[in-house]
């Protein structure tokens, strides 16, 4: 079946970009009727009868039932065969790396963690990643011909149409997404973290029915992703997003992008830590003075779990960096006019102490008349957006029209 479905939607005839789009609706919209399905993708009644009954014939469509109306007959309900293919995310953060299997109908199967893991541009790293891909499904209930894509989401500068990556494994004649796929012998896509986090949410999480978002990822660094019109936005070769490396301060920081006064040299998980441990060298007492007075390194989490234990100086910290993240999601606010601004990544764990002077700062100086249209909320995956929008991705991507 895999072999099969993968040569018809790859074909490039005018029936597999067809059964494409029936897949696509099913996808984003759930089980429809044929009537509502012909609607949405502007074809006649009899046309895709045809299409819808031979995909069942083929075990991609399943009919579930009638659909209960009040009088007259009731039509069928059709939507996707969970069991007619399979999809790999993987996760890939600079300090850790999650996985996940899930059905053709979006449905976790089986996921897996790797929190020893640490992100290195370099090709035994690379291999690592593969290897620990081909032994997740090696031990998943799935066998390895039912996956028809894998898809990796990272950081850094991706291409997704041609599949580099140019911040890391950017070695050698072969792009990111083919040296993965031959050493793991099945279809490969790859894409930014950021938006695999925002389309996670999209999917399966705080996003209801509005169709401009605005995903904040507020880690070590600070970047977007962005939907339009119910579609993720990549800009024209992927790089849309880059949202921490706008010059808006005069600091003479060094951005680790090699420039200086970059958003995130002030607003990310980086200056959090720069600022905090400066304070406490400068005589602020924290919870986490002890460590650092003996140069114990500090993480995220360390700063994130005393904040939520309510530690005074790091409540101090994370409201500045919220209220001048508020400063910019404003201006995001007035060029975007989102429906939905989310806060997302490690930070936003921190919960209220982060929201409330986003909140704050986006009413001051934003324009009442735009702000009053978008809603500013925390993500609800939290620190699974990454691994579910990737894995949702991995799906998505075998069907784009």
């Amino acid at each position: 079946m895999k072999k099969n479905l993968i040569e018809e939607i790859g074909s490039g005839t005018k029936s597999s970009m067809i059964k494409k789009k029936i897949i696509n609706h099913y996808i984003y919209h759930g089980n429809s009727t044929i009537t509502e399905l012909s609607k949405k993708i502007e074809l006649s009644v009899p046309t895709v009868t045809k299409f819808v009954m031979g995909m069942c014939k083929s075990g991609y469509i399943n009919e579930f039932g009638k659909l209960e109306t009040n009088g007259g007959r009731h039509p069928n309900l059709y939507g996707l065969n969970p069991d007619s293919g399979y999809f790999v995310g993987v996760d890939v953060q600079p300090n850790m790396m999650e996985i996940g299997l899930v059905n053709f109908n979006g449905d976790i199967i089986a996921t897996d963690s790797m929190k020893s893991f640490t992100l290195r541009n370099e090709i035994a790293c690379l291999d690592y990643i593969c290897n620990y891909i081909v032994n997740f499904i090696k031990n998943s209930p799935i066998s390895m011909d039912r996956i028809l894509n894998v898809n990796v989401s990272m950081p850094g500068r991706i291409n997704p149409d041609t599949g580099e990556n140019f911040t890391y494994f950017d070695f050698g004649d072969t792009h990111l997404s083919q040296a993965i796929e031959k050493k793991i012998n099945i279809h490969c896509t790859i894409d930014n973290d950021t938006r695999s986090m925002a389309y996670g949410e999209y999917m399966k999480g705080c996003v209801e029915n509005e169709k401009d978002i605005i995903f904040i990822n507020l880690s070590w660094g600070l970047a977007i992703g962005i939907i339009i019109d119910g579609k993720l936005y990549w800009g024209k070769t992927g790089f849309a997003g880059e949202f921490g490396h706008i010059p808006a301060y005069d600091n003479e920081i060094l951005c680790i992008c090699g420039k200086k006064g970059c958003l995130q040299t002030e607003i990310s998980g980086l200056a959090l830590k720069r600022q905090l441990v400066d304070s406490i060298k400068n005589g602020a007492i924290s919870i986490l003075s002890s460590k650092i007075s003996n140069n114990e390194d500090i993480t995220l989490d360390d700063i994130i779990d005393a904040t939520n234990r309510e530690d005074t100086l790091c409540i101090e910290m994370v409201e500045s960096i919220g209220e001048k993240l508020g400063r910019q999601i404003a201006m995001l606010i007035n060029i975007f006019n989102p429906e939905t601004v989310i806060l997302g990544g490690s930070i936003s764990q921190t919960k209220e102490f982060l929201l409330q002077p986003v909140q704050t700062a986006v009413r001051k100086f934003s324009l009442n008349l735009v702000n009053k249209d978008s809603t500013i909320k925390l993500s609800s995956l939290k620190e699974k957006a990454g691994v579910i929008g990737t894995c949702m991705l991995a799906r998505s991507k075998m069907f784009e029209c």
